[in-house]
């Protein structure tokens, strides 16, 4: 048995290094800058000739979520990774200090009343420029965020529901200088964080209005990168990997010291392991308990580990038999032993049973669910239920929330509700396409993790409560009327105790009423080797990993 460990432990590493040695190869020479820049201007973008692997920075995680690179369009783990690297916003969170906003391409701003409105004008850094060459003006960001919502993919809410921008509201004064008008009925705090997140990244118009096309220019930007940020895309291979090359000319500061980002897709917790006992991967990203346990002491590497934002879930259809009837849905809550989830976590997780994460305000620490099998079946049989009902349960390859595989988790909850007589046919998927049902409101069980976009409660609370959103509550389709006018209620009150009792109240109502079967709240285990220096995780900034803070010893 050791021999053959061994021997699977070896073509892992070797498979590993083949992989890595392709990847540098292909990227000796970097892909052409995403666009020309005009006529007497020269383009400057990737660094030129072979990258060595001291700086290249290997980056081992789970991205079998990615779907797209756009930044309108982007609304997945590894999607908004990529694009907080190479896209930058007005304004965004220091990395390792939540809740602090400093400038990033708008040098300033300013918010004012005006009538029934919101002023808010940002000055641009006149230094601001695309990897390009070309100058970041108030067009551009006129462009981006008019183009996010007329392209209105899933993260487009955040601009439309939450901030409730309009385009005739967006207005650029002149090339330094932006006004954004919004109602009053909008905290201008909350919009601003909301522009932190990478729906609201800039890029460049020149680049991509001759590229939009009969999808707005998403396919062109899978490709090519049109961003003002320290990294620029040179290629994503499918399912594999995405490389990015530091923008040379980066208007914001030093050069990055990685001249090289891989992302190499490992969704299997034995492969991280080994990529990072091997130093095929600099740094992996969330670990096992089991896989955290085998590498603590090792010497070469340091285990960095924190709490998420995220929470893991189950959604349940509001209007799919037998989960339209909220008896079912509380029975199902009531049949989950969430104390076993926690044990197999590993104390890689809390137990968390609201839609509002540890560490924000509103949350209530309250956690009414223990299992209750006989308490489960008096509902079921209230609901007129018959033992033996089947549903359709969607679970994701690889690894979830916590380092724990989805598979197992997704195995724990089968076992449960059958206890209770209730049949979950597992169906697995890559979490792309499990994603893309899901978004079509054509699940019944799903489960799966949410992190909010940006460190609000309201970040948590639109999409879990109100339909309208086209978020969470859309996805199972829960349109509650009720729910709808709590979160948004919430969302503008403006005294912070009030604003607490609020999100309190809504949180009991969601809890017991809506889809949703609350699990627990993860942590998140890194594995670093010890000549990284510069790696922060912060789960309220986007991205959670700035790679252009990282060096090697």
């Amino acid at each position: 048995m050791k021999r053959l460990l061994a021997h699977r432990s070896m073509l892992l590493t070797l498979g590993l290094l083949l992989m890595l040695s392709l990847l540098l190869a292909a990227c000796a020479s970097p892909a052409a800058p995403a666009a020309e820049a005009p006529a007497g201007e020269e383009a400057a973008a990737a660094p030129s000739g072979e990258v060595g692997r001291d700086e290249t920075l290997v980056y081992a995680v789970d991205l079998t979520d990615l779907i797209t690179l756009d930044p309108a369009v982007a609304y997945e783990f590894g999607g908004i990774q990529v694009v907080g690297n190479v896209y930058e916003t007005l304004v965004s969170f220091e990395p390792g200090k939540p809740g602090e906003l400093v400038p990033v391409l708008a040098q300033s701003w300013d918010v004012a009343e005006d009538g029934d409105m919101w002023k808010l004008t940002f000055t641009l850094n006149p230094d601001a420029k695309f990897a390009s060459g070309n100058p970041v003006t108030a067009e551009d960001v006129a462009f981006s965020w008019q183009r996010a919502m007329d392209i209105n993919k899933s993260p487009a809410f955040l601009l439309t529901d939450v901030c409730n921008m309009t385009n005739g509201e967006i207005n650029p004064v002149d090339a330094g200088t932006l006004e954004l008008k919004i109602p009053n009925t909008v905290s201008p705090q909350v919009c601003l964080s909301v522009l932190t997140f990478s729906t609201a990244a800039v890029v460049e118009k020149a680049a991509v209005e001759p590229n939009m096309g009969d999808d707005m220019g998403e396919g062109w930007l899978n490709d090519n990168s049109a961003g003002s940020g320290p990294y620029v895309l040179s290629r994503w291979d499918r399912s594999v990997s995405v490389t990015l090359d530091a923008n040379m000319d980066y208007w914001g500061g030093t050069v990055p010291p990685m001249k090289r980002v891989i992302m190499q897709s490992t969704p299997e917790l034995a492969n991280l392991q080994a990529a990072i006992e091997t130093g095929d991967a600099d740094i992996v990203q969330d670990l096992g308990s089991e896989q955290a346990a085998a590498l603590e002491g090792n010497p070469d590497l340091t285990l960095v580990k924190g709490l998420t934002t995220l929470l893991a879930y189950v959604g349940m259809n509001a209007t799919k038999p037998p989960t339209d009837n909220p008896d079912v849905r509380e029975a199902i809550r009531y049949a989950i032993n969430y104390d076993d989830i926690i044990a197999l976590l590993g104390g890689n997780g809390q137990l968390v049973q609201e839609i509002i994460p540890i560490g924000f305000l509103g949350h209530t620490g309250e956690n009414p669910f223990t299992q209750d099998l006989d308490k489960a079946k008096e509902l079921l049989a209230k609901a007129g239920v018959e033992e033996g009902t089947e549903m359709d349960f969607m679970v994701a390859t690889g690894t979830g929330p916590g380092g724990i595989e989805w598979s197992t988790l997704g195995a724990k909850i089968k076992d449960d509700l059958s206890k209770v007589g209730l049949v979950a046919n597992i169906r697995q998927l890559q979490q792309s396409e499990l994603l893309n049902i899901y978004r079509n409101q054509d699940g019944e069980l799903v489960l799966m993790n949410w992190g909010p976009d940006f460190p609000d409660p309201d970040g948590n609370a639109t999409p879990f409560a109100n339909y309208e959103a086209r978020s969470l509550a859309w996805r199972n389709a829960w349109d509650d009327p009720k729910a709808i006018e709590m979160s948004k209620a919430a969302a503008v009150e403006l005294d912070p105790d009030k604003r607490a009792e609020l999100y309190a109240e809504l949180v009991d109502y969601v809890m017991h009423n809506g889809p949703y079967v609350m699990l627990y709240q993860p942590t998140r285990v890194f594995g670093v080797r010890n000549n990284v220096q510069g790696f922060i995780y912060d789960p309220n900034d986007t991205p959670t990993v700035s790679f252009w803070l990282i060096s090697k010893q």
